[in-house]
């Protein structure tokens, strides 16, 4: 009689890795996903000519539904790759749109 292994087999732990990315993404990414989205869109509205307090408002209200939609993409999609690409590219580019536009506000 074989003695079990103790680490499991690779497929199986190539599974939770997978699983555990994916979590990464839906959370974090998602996170940074709606936290851009909230901060870009605050700004936006604001040169769009609505009041500081209800472009804040609006737009994080509208983060919450980014990120739950994120989430759900982020276990839906065909791979993790997929996922971080989809989430992850979005959220970074928003950042730094968002990083930039407060830095000229500030100028």
């Amino acid at each position: 009689m074989q003695a079990p292994s103790i680490g499991g087999t690779p497929s199986l732990l190539r599974y939770r890795a997978a699983v555990a990315s994916r979590a990464v993404a839906a959370i974090g990414g998602g996170y940074l996903l709606s936290a851009a989205c909230a901060a870009t869109g605050a700004r936006a509205l604001v040169w769009l000519g609505m009041e500081r307090a209800d472009a804040a408002l609006a737009s994080t209200m509208l983060a919450f539904i980014i990120h739950a939609v994120a989430a759900m993409w982020a276990f839906g999609c065909a791979s993790a790759w997929r996922a971080w690409a989809v989430i992850g590219l979005p959220g970074a580019g928003l950042a730094a749109l968002a990083w930039m536009l407060a830095r000229g506000a500030a100028a």
